[in-house]
């Protein structure tokens, strides 16, 4: 059996009769076409969260943090939360698009673009908690270390607070780098796809003049790997960074060596339910259930529970410390029996409850499996994870070794309003992107379409591996075509499968007679190398004329029959380049 088609027993990653041309039609759809009524519901929420959360922050710096709920105990409490959060978040999306490449795992191709995406967006998000903390959020370049103008005034580069500044823009870069690159060959499907001369000018610029020769690949391919390669020491680094914003001081409960392992593996907890919560709601408002399929929930089910799993030995270890210690200021932090009984008992529970119960469900392969309840734990998940950040900021402050410094912590109305802002703002621009960037990787997907499309795997289940892949019954009309019965391979073109749509594409460019027609070198014309000349030949093309007599409808059945570079036929205009030299001859 071919190294690369699947057992038939494996699930299909791609539903229903998809060939090469439906999935570029299918991905580019939500760009090209017009929004449906789900999307304009799940906007116009997102955008009054936005709105909301934009007047709250415009009033916050207008009239100062003092609108906030901190006081002089509780120093940190709302904003840094919501900041560790959302850095939470933007970790999976790396995650799942570097590791899983690197690993080579299929059902990476559906899902890595949207998580690609929220790593983007999420980091935004968590970047403007920090600027607006300062006060002076036009003074917020001073965390650079530029020159300024107090001279000799350089930042502390001891503090773990300007290494998440380095660490989290070093982070974005790359991952933005990486998300952008990814895009290159969707971005020129819809160059080549789009009939409006703005979007051709548009996409054709970002791009960046992609053709899909072999060169074009081969280049994707090594900066795919070496990002990748870059991107993964990333996911720890920077989350174990923030982390050491509380781990080197010596508050109770934040002095603690577990807390690089424990925060990396809660992002990448949270980060992963996030991608869940996308991915479902993508898939329907953007009519994509056949490429974001169940399986690929129950895959992204089963690393929630592995990362779940981690976060739960966390939490137990935490606790028994606490209570191992011996020292009474550990029972006032957020993972002890104080904190479970004390007046902060609701958020400790709220944590139990949505990070260690709640994801015990999946266990269970029905529920597991099920749209609706995956959907509902996701939305726990992250409700959970931001109730951890509460506790580990709010509970280990508001009680210190002093009593005459215990506080309590009451978020205002415009500390909700900000968070419910950047929600807002993260789906407004998750909204607008699947609006104008494709959300599946197109090329990527059509790489595995052969060994874990439906229909492909449904003809091997009936007829073997080493048929045409035809379904019983089916009769060819080409006589050459009875000469192809075995499986579709390197530069072969599956004679069989394609039987109609090479009769329909030779009725309108005329068939070639070797008794009297002369065969032409067909690599004279650009874009047409030695593989392709070979394929046209199998299709029965031979000649300058019948090239020359191509039209769209010509150039779409080709695309459909010899998917390697969509489009290039048309772009390159092969049509006018045979017939230019057919009239040299």
């Amino acid at each position: 059996m071919s190294s690369h088609y699947e057992a038939p027993i494996r699930e299909p990653l791609v539903l229903g009769e998809k060939s090469y041309h439906d999935i570029s039609v299918d991905v580019g759809a939500p760009v090209l076409g017009k929004a449906n009524k789900s999307w304009w519901i799940v906007f116009t929420i997102a955008l009054i969260a936005f709105l909301w959360g934009l007047g709250c922050i415009i009033y916050t710096v207008s009239t100062g943090i003092g609108v906030w709920g901190l006081n002089k105990t509780i120093g940190w409490a709302w904003d840094i939360t919501n900041f560790v959060w959302w850095v939470g978040i933007g970790h999976a999306g790396t995650l799942i698009s570097a590791v899983l490449l690197l690993f080579r795992q299929k059902w990476r191709m559906a899902v890595n673009r949207s998580a690609e995406a929220m790593t983007i967006f999420a980091v935004v998000q968590a970047g403007l908690f920090p600027i607006i903390h300062m006060g002076r959020p036009w003074l917020a370049y001073w965390v650079l270390p530029i020159p300024n103008q107090f001279g000799s005034l350089w930042v502390n580069f001891n503090s773990p607070l300007l290494w998440d500044v380095f660490a989290i823009s070093t982070y974005l870069s790359i991952s933005l780098v990486f998300w952008w690159t990814g895009l290159l060959p969707d971005f020129a499907m819809i160059r080549d796809r789009t009939n409006s001369p703005f979007q051709k000018k548009i996409y054709g610029i970002l791009s960046f003049g992609w053709s899909g020769r072999v060169k074009d690949w081969q280049r994707f391919e090594e900066v795919s790997l070496v990002l990748a390669g870059l991107a993964t020491p990333l996911v720890l680094s920077v989350h174990t960074i923030v982390s050491f914003d509380f781990a080197t001081s010596v508050v109770p409960g934040w002095h603690s060596t577990i807390y690089p392992p424990y925060f990396v593996a809660g992002a990448i907890f949270s980060g992963f339910a996030m991608v869940q919560t996308l991915l479902i709601i993508m898939r329907k408002v953007s009519n994509l259930e056949d490429y974001i399929t169940v399986l690929h929930i129950e895959y992204m089910n089963k690393v929630i529970l592995l990362t779940g799993g981690i976060v739960t030995v966390a939490y137990l270890i935490e606790y028994f410390i606490g209570w191992y210690s011996g020292v009474p200021y550990e029972n006032y932090t957020y993972l002890s029996f104080g904190a479970a009984t004390g007046p902060y008992w609701w958020a400790f529970w709220a944590l139990i409850i949505c990070n260690l119960i709640v994801p015990l469900t999946l266990w269970v392969k029905k529920w597991r499996r099920n749209i609706v309840w995956t959907f509902i734990v996701a939305l726990i998940i992250n409700i959970g994870m931001w109730f951890e950040r509460f506790d580990i900021i709010v509970i280990d402050l508001s009680k210190d070794r002093l009593t005459s410094t215990w506080a309590m912590f009451e978020p205002t109305f415009i500390d909700i309003g900000t968070f419910m802002g950047t929600i807002g703002f993260f789906f407004v621009l998750f909204l607008l992107y699947a609006r104008t960037f494709p959300v599946i990787a197109q090329a990527e997907v059509k790489t595995i379409l052969k060994s874990s499309g439906e229909s492909f795997k449904r003809l091997r289940a009936e007829h073997g591996d080493d048929c045409s892949h035809v379904p019983a019954g089916a009769v060819s009309a080409r006589p050459t075509a009875k000469k192809t019965n075995v499986v579709v391979e390197n530069n072969e073109v599956d004679l069989v499968l394609h039987s109609e749509k090479i009769e329909s594409l030779l009725s309108g460019i005329g068939a070639f007679d070797p008794t009297t027609q002369k065969q032409d070198d067909l690599k004279k014309i650009s874009g047409v190398g030695p593989v392709m000349e070979q394929k046209l030949h199998q299709l029965g093309i031979f000649t300058f004329e019948q090239v020359s007599k191509m039209t769209d409808r010509e150039y779409d059945l080709l695309d459909e029959i010899i998917s390697d570079f969509p489009g290039r036929a048309k772009r390159d205009d092969w049509a006018g380049q045979a017939l230019t030299l057919k009239n040299k001859n």
